[in-house]
């Protein structure tokens, strides 16, 4: 089962980072993104970025997280890179995120689901990031597809921008806040799809810059699996994403994007090697408070 695996490479990795492929041409060093660039161009000079990147990592990380906002701004051309990118991490043996949080009812949820879970995906991802504030009928499509085709999902739930507390911490009529509420759905939405670590293919977004609500979550939701943003350039640290974790480091994946992509600099060096780097110190940084992650 997929998150079977994810978690299985991450024990083996003895890391639980996911690098996120959220790359603006404007990450990339002065000489890969020259003015006057064309489209096509400038999305292939990201996709080199980004093949750079894969190959400095692949041996240390366990999962990328591609975020396709990135690559729909560079129109078609970038969206042949989105593809690219996945398919290329995938043949380096990394698990895909697409992180697209695609979110609609009926028969257009099933189209969103098929063209990133579906058998003949052009967007193929082992996961995706899903909304769930459409409720149920927007979120089952994806789940069918992910039970076929053994595939997981990461529902938003607690999310890092400091205005989501605008919406998800309102307290609902039962004293349950909303993120709480919709916590609780994405783990009965997963419901009957669990692994043999006990985590099912429905997991959920859980941002690290909320720890009590984090510490919350955790709690309420013990059969989810956390995609766990906010960590470096958005402010949070090893210390404040632990509560997203279970004893023996077990429960979640950590995604940075700008702290890696960009780690060239204010390192120096090449922006793979940088890459690289800011991994392993990130592992560090993340072992030190979860201790060793024991697949179990």
């Amino acid at each position: 089962m997929i998150v079977d695996a994810l978690i299985e490479k991450i024990a083996e990795t003895q890391n639980p980072t996911c690098v996120g492929l959220d790359t603006s041409l404007s990450y990339l060093p002065a000489d890969m993104r020259a003015e006057g660039k064309d489209g096509r161009a400038a999305a292939e000079a990201v996709y080199e970025f980004n093949r750079n990147i894969v190959d400095a990592v692949c041996d240390i990380v366990p999962a990328v997280k591609v975020q396709i906002a990135y690559y729909e701004e560079l129109g078609p051309a970038g969206l042949e890179v989105f593809r690219k990118t996945c398919s290329y991490a995938k043949g380096k043996g990394l698990f895909v995120i697409a992180d697209a949080k695609r979110n609609d009812i009926g028969a257009t949820a099933f189209r969103y689901s098929a063209s990133f879970l579906g058998e003949n995906a052009p967007f193929e991802s082992d996961f995706l990031t899903v909304n769930g504030y459409l409720g149920t009928d927007g979120i089952l499509p994806f789940v069918e597809e992910s039970v076929k085709r053994d595939r997981g999902l990461f529902v938003l739930v607690k999310t890092s921008n400091p205005s989501s507390g605008e919406l998800q911490d309102l307290r609902l009529a039962d004293g349950r806040t909303v993120y709480e509420c919709m916590g609780d759905m994405a783990e009965q939405w997963g419901k009957g799809t669990e692994g043999k670590y006990g985590y099912s293919r429905v997991g959920a977004v859980v941002g690290a810059t909320h720890p009590e609500q984090a510490k919350i979550l955790r709690g309420r939701l013990p059969h989810t699996f956390f995609l766990i943003p906010g960590y470096g350039a958005q402010g949070a640290n090893a210390e404040m994403l632990k509560n997203c974790f279970r004893a023996g480091g077990m429960g979640g994946i950590v995604n940075n994007s700008r702290g890696i992509l960009c780690a060239y600099q204010k390192r120096g060096g090449t922006y793979a090697e940088a890459a690289r780097e800011a991994c392993i110190d990130m592992r560090r940084d993340l072992l030190s408070v979860l201790g060793e992650i024991c697949a179990k």
